[in-house]
């Protein structure tokens, strides 16, 4: 049964927003007493969020799909939905967010780190929030925008400060269970580990982290044994160290040789070529693995390597090193960058930027693109004619309508709004009057208005009758 998985690929959506409620205020001797319609509720965002206690991604493994509750619609009264609730997914330190093209969105180390996954869709306004005192009773009110919908994969790189590197069965289970308190699994046969331990070890003063990567064999850069899936967890460490079997019974195998090949595998997998070095010849508690290790020392001192002789079984040499890692981990450490106070980069607006594009496509298409045109779009009930005509007041007054004309557009041509697989499209017709006027017409109700002097009302109905007997005049009657 799989405990340890380091790479999932995981399918988040966020919560849809609320809609917006249409609802005019009644009660006892005030049946008009104006819009009281609600805003609707946020939709909730999903969200990922580094936690110390979490070790794998085992969990996202067997439940990949993951959704964040809705917002509820608004009530009539002014009363608002309620927000949709936030997913936080806890993930472990050092895990790297991507997408499906393999670009990072995302890097997660350190503590409580958080990434918004996926946002949560904008509540919509109810009528009482888009009245105004020419639209004093607006019959409609705009939808909730649908949550974020993403595919993203999680790669889990370890956080350590040390690495051991080596052959299967050169013995770096048994050096991590010696120098820390972690019990790998340790036995006599090939690729014992199989996912990479971490221990913490104490030298001095310096506190660090040492991990024991699953063993490599030649072409692990290129997928052979368990090289590739695990080489990532050396990419944070700061020392490597290369643990070399002694006492190995292969023939046709020697500290020196292993090295070279592991050392290939490493450039071949690319950025480890400024990682500080160390060399455990270990297992000198054999007779020939010490005589080995005697052997080969000046070879490996003369490349410029730090050698160490070492026995995990007998404890032989472990102080030696544990503090010779210690000062190389405390070096690195100080060497690094201090992290800078987290800065806010504004960017304004520029002044030409209308904040969408007209394009056009092929012969009487038009595509808008742009974020405001393509959220009003998904704000609106297309059921409802004065909301269609509340957008058409919204497109005209940002410009788009101006766009449209100067790039060619002709009555009936086609206009999309929105990406390719999920446009509106629908006829152009050039307004007859302008946004601003239409504001005037749109969602006004004379019910509210104050009231006209008796005179003029009796003018009103005799306009009325006049109408009435131009229309009955010019009816002809069937004659059968």
């Amino acid at each position: 049964m799989t405990t340890f998985v380091d790479r999932v690929e995981l399918h988040v959506a966020a919560g849809n927003g609320g809609h917006g409620c249409a609802s005019v205020h009644r009660e006892k001797f005030k049946p008009l007493g104006g819009p009281d319609g609600g805003n609707g509720g946020r939709g909730g965002d999903v969200i990922l969020v580094v936690d110390q206690s979490v070790t794998t991604l085992l969990e996202y493994h067997h439940s990949p799909h993951r959704k964040a509750t809705n917002g509820k619609p608004g009530e009539g009264g002014n009363r608002s939905g309620k927000d949709g609730q936030d997913l936080v997914l806890p993930v472990p330190d050092g895990t790297v967010v991507l997408d499906k093209g393999g670009n990072v969105l995302a890097d997660l180390v350190g503590h409580g780190t958080s990434y918004i996954a996926a946002q949560g869709g904008r509540g919509g306004l109810g009528n009482a929030a888009l009245a105004s005192a020419r639209r004093k009773a607006p019959g409609f009110a705009l939808l909730g925008e649908p949550g974020g919908l993403q595919d993203i994969v999680l790669e889990l790189k370890t956080v350590a400060d040390v690495a051991l590197v080596g052959y299967p069965s050169a013995g770096k289970s048994s050096l991590i269970s010696v120098l820390s308190a972690a019990k790998p699994k340790i036995a006599d046969y090939p690729f014992t580990t199989l996912v990479p331990n971490l221990g913490v070890v104490t030298a001095g003063a310096t506190v660090y982290t040492i991990a024991d990567v699953p063993g490599l064999i030649p072409g692990a850069s290129q997928g052979k044994g368990l090289g590739l899936e695990f080489l990532r967890h050396v990419e944070r460490c700061s020392v490597l160290v290369h643990v070399l079997d002694t006492a190995t019974l292969e023939s046709d195998r020697d500290p020196v040789s292993d090295l070279d090949i592991i050392e290939e595998e490493l450039g071949q997998y690319g950025g480890l070529d400024d990682r500080p070095r160390i060399v455990v010849l270990n297992k000198i508690d054999v007779p020939d693995g010490k005589d080995l290790a005697e052997m080969v020392r000046p070879d490996l001192e003369e490349r410029g390597y730090r050698v160490f002789e070492v026995s995990a079984v007998a404890h032989t040499g472990l102080k030696e090193l544990s503090f010779a890692l210690a000062d190389l981990v405390a070096g690195a450490r100080a060497a690094r960058p201090k992290e800078e106070a987290t800065r806010i980069v504004i960017r304004p607006k520029a002044v030409d930027d209308a904040g969408f594009t007209v394009v056009r496509e092929e012969e009487g298409l038009f595509r808008v693109r742009g974020e405001k045109p393509e959220r009003w779009v998904r704000q609106t009930d297309f059921n409802n004619d004065e909301a269609v005509g509340y957008l058409a007041d919204r497109l005209n007054r940002l410009g788009v309508e101006e766009e449209l004309m100067k790039a060619g557009a002709r009555s009936g041509d086609g206009v999309a709004i929105g990406p390719e697989d999920n446009a509106v499209v629908f006829d152009w017709e050039p307004s007859v009057m302008a946004g601003a006027e239409m504001l005037g017409r749109r969602g006004e109700d004379h019910r509210f208005e104050a009231p006209r002097p008796a005179a003029q009302r009796r003018r009103d109905r005799q306009a009325e009758r006049d109408d009435s007997e131009r229309e009955y005049d010019d009816f002809e009657p069937f004659e059968g």
